[in-house]
């Protein structure tokens, strides 16, 4: 009996070192940086963008958290972000932009299309390989449209939020969009439901009457510890209505919502073009850096 009783205690023990057995009765290994690093470079973005993807990148003491830049839907990053991340390289940021989301069809051309919880996973190999890569604890996101919102799923289901600082949308569509009516003919027709899904199913989960969005902000829409920047413009003819599908709703002192027109009421900007603008732009490089940020210009709102 005692005898017994010496063998199982061994036995604890030897589990208790060696850590938690999966059923196979084989201990599961930590992914090796390597690892992390080559699976997130297989989403660098297709093109260049300016700046992004110097995977030898070290993040300075002014600027600690690596910038994550996360296009939208039928959105190329290399288009989307090619005003900002020059400006970003030159702050002094490490950079990163990646590509995600494909067609299996023209995928290279027509990115951001697959179902969100399912490119929220690919975010989620990126950040790991950019964390790996260049030593930092958490990164910055900077997402454009459905690349303002999608980062929320990975905060949220992906274990995301203890590895963002702060997520910074442009345009996002954070409560889905009426785009045009097509939400409530899409709940109308079925035929039309199936035929967008089929072409482009983050189009309907971005719908302000999809399960996703339901899902999403179940329960509020932002996580402890995590800063939220959100940038929307009134003439957004994609985010509609721009503030009711944009604008994060939880009363945390840590979210700010800016309206373009309450900062500079001749901003004209539509969806396609927040990205570019130069006003868009101080205000993302102010949220990155709060601490120096400076004021906008209004009479530069008119990229070269």
């Amino acid at each position: 009996m005692a005898l017994t009783s010496v063998v199982l205690a061994a036995a604890l023990l030897t589990t208790a070192a060696v850590g938690s057995a999966t059923p196979s009765g084989l201990v599961d290994a930590p992914v090796a940086p390597t690892q992390l690093i080559a699976a997130a470079k297989k989403q660098d973005a297709n093109l260049p963008v300016f700046g992004a993807n110097d995977w030898t990148c070290k993040p300075s003491a002014a600027h600690p958290h690596p910038v994550v830049l996360v296009h939208g839907t039928f959105a190329p990053p290399a288009a989307v972000f090619a005003d900002l991340a020059p400006l970003l390289k030159l702050d002094g940021y490490c950079l990163f932009a990646l590509h995600y989301g494909l067609a299996p069809i023209l995928g290279e051309v027509l990115p951001g299309v697959q179902k969100i919880d399912q490119v929220a996973e690919e975010l989620s190999t990126y950040v790991d390989g950019v964390l790996a890569a260049t030593g930092a604890k958490q990164v910055d996101i900077v997402g454009h449209s459905l690349g303002g919102m999608m980062p929320r799923q990975y905060l949220r289901f992906n274990g995301g939020a203890a590895k963002v600082r702060t997520l910074v949308g442009i345009s996002p569509t954070n409560y889905g969009t009426e785009l045009f009516g097509i939400n409530r003919l899409a709940q109308l027709l079925s035929p039309v439901r199936d035929g967008v899904t089929a072409l482009c199913p983050a189009c309907t989960d971005q719908l302000d009457t999809s399960e996703f969005i339901e899902h999403l902000n179940a329960g509020g829409d932002t996580e402890p510890g995590v800063a939220y920047t959100v940038i929307a413009s009134l003439l957004d003819q994609v985010a509609q209505p721009a503030v009711k599908s944009s604008f994060l709703r939880d009363a945390n002192p840590k979210v700010d919502n800016i309206l373009l027109q309450d900062v500079c009421p001749i901003a004209i900007d539509m969806h396609q073009t927040t990205s570019l603008n130069p006003l868009v732009i101080r205000l993302v490089r102010n949220a990155l850096d709060p601490d120096h940020a400076t004021g906008v210009d209004c009479t530069n709102l008119i990229n070269p």
